[in-house]
Order: structure tokens, then C-alpha cells, then sequence
């Protein structure tokens, strides 16, 4: 695998992470409450935190050649 294939992969595995972040922000806040609504935000957020670093880490990185 190259180096541009690898970096390829690890972006979706970026942008999964901040769809799933989308998914589980929407859902705490519409149908859970309480404890339970408060554990799901917090892995939501650390969903869209970690999503951020590898699709801010893959754009600064630039282009493979």
C-alpha cells in the first residue's frame, strides 16, 4: 500500500468519526436525558475531537508525491 492509499484511509476514518459524532450529538439531545444522555455526549464530543485531529493532521500534511 502507498503512502497516498494510507492517507486515504485514514481520512474516511476521520470523517466516519465525525459523522458518528453528528449521529450521537443529535441522538443525546432528542431521546435520551439524564446520565445516560450525559455519557453519549461525552463520546460524541471525543468522537468529533479526534475526527478533527485526523482530518486537520491529513490537510496540513499536504499532498503525497
Amino acid at each position: 500500500m502507498s503512502a497516498a492509499e494510507i492517507k486515504e484511509i485514514v481520512s474516511f476514518v476521520g470523517i466516519f468519526a465525525l459523522i458518528i459524532a453528528i449521529a450521537l450529538i443529535s441522538w443525546s439531545r432528542r431521546k435520551l436525558s439524564g446520565v445516560f444522555a450525559a455519557i453519549i455526549t461525552l463520546i460524541a464530543y471525543l468522537c468529533l475531537v479526534l475526527g478533527a485531529i485526523i482530518v486537520i493532521f491529513i490537510v496540513i500534511s499536504g499532498p503525497t508525491g
